[in-house]
C-alpha cells in the first residue's frame, strides 16, 4: 500500500513539475499588461483574452500556424512512407550487407542537425528550393528518417513472415500494416513534434514572412522595441496546445512503439 502511494505521489510530483511551465505560461497569457509586471500571482486577478485577440489581429500568427501545419503534416507523410518502405525491405528481403546498411542508417542519426545545416543549405541552394516549404520538409525528413526506420524495423521483425503468405501485396495492407500501427504512430509523433518545434532550419532556409513557421515567426516578437510578454505567452500557449493534444490522443501507441524497439518476445 505504501509503495503504491509513493509511486502515485512521485507520479503526481513529476506531472506537476512538467506541467508547471505551461500553466504559468497560460496564467501570464490571461493577465492584463499591468498585472504581468505586478506582484507575481499564479491565478490572474482580472483574467482576459486580450492577449490572444491582439496576437491574432496584430501579427501574422495564423499564417505562421498554417505554415507549421502544412510543413509538419507533409514531413510526417513523407517520413512514414519512406521509413515504412525501407524498414519493410530491411526485414523482408535478404541481400548482402543488409545489417551493415541498417547500422549505417542508425549511425547517421547520431549526427546533430546543426552539423548538416551548412551542407544542406548549399544543396538546396543549388537545387533552387531555398525559401520554400519543400526545403523544410526535406530537411526534417533527413534527420527524422533514421530513427523512424529503426522503430518500424523492430515492428516488422516482430511480425512473422508466414502471415504474408503468397499474396504479399494484399497482406501487407490488411495484415502487416495494422500490426505495425503502434510503430507507425510512434514514428508519426516523433516526426510531428520535431518538425513542429524546429527553429534552426526554418531560420536558415526561410526568409519571406509569408512562409515562416511558428518558432521563427514568434521569435520575431522579441525584436520589437517593447517586448509584449502577454502576447508572447499567448503565442506559446497556442503553439503548445496542438502538440500536447496530439500526444495525449495517441500516447498509448507511443509507449507500445518505443517499447517494441527494445523488447521482442
Amino acid at each position: 500500500m505504501r509503495r503504491a502511494v509513493g509511486l502515485y505521489a512521485a507520479g503526481a510530483a513529476l506531472l506537476i513539475g512538467a506541467a508547471f511551465p505551461f500553466l504559468w505560461m497560460l496564467s501570464t497569457a490571461l493577465k492584463p499588461s499591468g498585472e504581468i509586471f505586478a506582484t507575481p500571482r499564479f491565478v490572474p486577478l482580472h483574467p482576459t483574452l486580450e492577449n490572444f485577440s491582439r496576437l491574432f489581429a496584430d501579427t501574422s500568427f495564423l499564417v505562421f500556424f498554417r505554415n507549421s501545419v502544412v510543413v509538419a503534416g507533409a514531413t510526417v507523410l513523407l517520413t512514414l512512407t519512406v521509413s515504412a518502405l525501407g524498414a519493410y525491405g530491411l526485414t523482408r528481403y535478404r541481400f548482402r550487407g543488409r545489417e551493415s546498411v541498417a547500422g549505417l542508417i542508425l549511425l547517421t542519426y547520431m549526427f546533430a542537425p546543426i552539423m548538416i545545416i551548412i551542407p544542406f543549405y548549399i544543396l538546396v541552394r543549388q537545387l533552387g528550393i531555398v525559401n520554400t516549404r519543400l526545403a523544410l520538409v526535406l530537411s526534417y525528413t533527413t534527420f527524422c528518417l533514421p530513427f523512424c526506420l529503426w522503430v518500424l524495423r523492430a515492428f516488422f521483425q516482430s511480425i512473422p513472415l508466414e502471415l504474408e503468405g503468397a499474396g504479399r501485396g494484399r497482406t501487407v495492407w490488411y495484415v502487416v500494416l495494422p500490426l505495425a500501427l503502434p510503430g507507425l504512430i510512434a514514428a508519426a509523433i516523433f516526426t510531428f513534434i520535431l518538425a513542429w518545434n524546429d527553429f534552426l532550419f526554418a531560420l536558415v532556409l526561410i526568409t519571406s514572412d509569408e512562409l515562416k513557421t511558428l518558432p521563427v515567426g514568434v521569435n520575431d516578437l522579441f525584436n520589437a522595441t517593447i517586448v509584449d510578454w502577454g502576447m508572447i505567452m499567448a503565442a506559446g500557449v497556442m503553439i503548445t496546445v496542438p502538440t500536447v493534444g496530439f500526444f495525449v490522443a495517441v500516447q498509448r501507441y507511443l509507449v507500445q512503439g518505443w517499447g517494441a524497439g527494445g523488447v521482442k518476445g
